[in-house]
């Protein structure tokens, strides 16, 4: 029977050593929800730990960005150990929209960190109907 040794170092020595540098640096991305309804575009992101005032939405030429920057928190650790592996930084997500929307009735709203932006669709467009004049008669043409 073999006997093995426990030490305390080796149970929190993996968990503990610094992560490679491309965990460091990885970036934020917040997941986005698309949904196509009826009546409007739904966007749903969940933004855990932000407020309203940390994100910012911008309709540009056809294209809703959505963009904020998450902190990390600092905490003094007296004694203890202390990792943070929550990435942190800016982030920028960006849709095009289909033509016609209107950049006025696009609501928002951010409640337990997740934002719900709701873009209405726009109206379809209705055949226009040109009258072409000839001579002493009228024809029309439909467009």
């Amino acid at each position: 029977m073999t006997l093995v040794r426990w030490e305390p170092s080796t149970l929190f020595g993996n968990f503990f050593d610094a992560p490679p540098v491309a965990q460091v640096r990885r970036r934020w991305v917040p997941a986005i929800d698309v949904v196509e309804t009826a009546e409007e575009y739904l966007l749903r992101a969940d933004l855990p730990g932000l407020g309203g005032d940390d994100v910012k939405i911008e309709l540009d030429d056809g294209v809703l960005t959505v963009s904020g920057t998450r902190r990390s928190e600092s905490e003094q650790t007296a004694g203890g150990y202390r990792r943070i592996e929550r990435a942190s930084g800016s982030f920028s997500r960006s849709l095009t929209l289909p033509a016609g929307i209107d950049a006025e009735q696009i609501k928002a709203s951010f409640t337990d960190g997740v934002l719900e932006v709701h873009i209405p669709r726009p109206e379809q467009r209705k055949p226009h109907r040109v009258t072409i004049e000839t001579g002493s008669t009228a024809a029309a043409i439909e467009g």
